[in-house]
């Protein structure tokens, strides 16, 4: 797969890039370098091979899943404007 000019004015358009016109070719070649590497990379055989997360093994923590109201309701209420017992009060905005 190979850029041309045209398209690296696309791809610096769609990234919201300003590329001048003395740029284009160098980031021409860049790009057609990082596909020709991508391409190698698909001549790579992974038959059999699981896909990884990480390149260290990892096991994720985990907590016990249950509904709690955090236990710091009243430090938070003090926070607002306006409460009416253990709720926020706001504005109505409905007619």
């Amino acid at each position: 797969m190979s850029v041309d000019d045209a398209t690296v004015r696309k791809i610096a358009r769609l990234s919201r890039i300003a590329v001048p016109d003395s740029e284009v070719e160098h980031l021409r070649g860049e790009l057609n370098a990082i596909l020709a590497f991508v391409e190698q990379l698909s001549e790579v055989d992974v038959e059999g091979v699981e896909p990884m997360t990480s390149v260290t093994p990892m096991v994720m923590k985990k907590r016990e899943d249950r509904v709690t109201d955090g236990g710091i309701a009243d430090q938070i209420l003090r926070n607002a404007p306006l409460t009416e017992g253990p709720y926020f009060a706001v504005p109505k905005v409905v007619e």
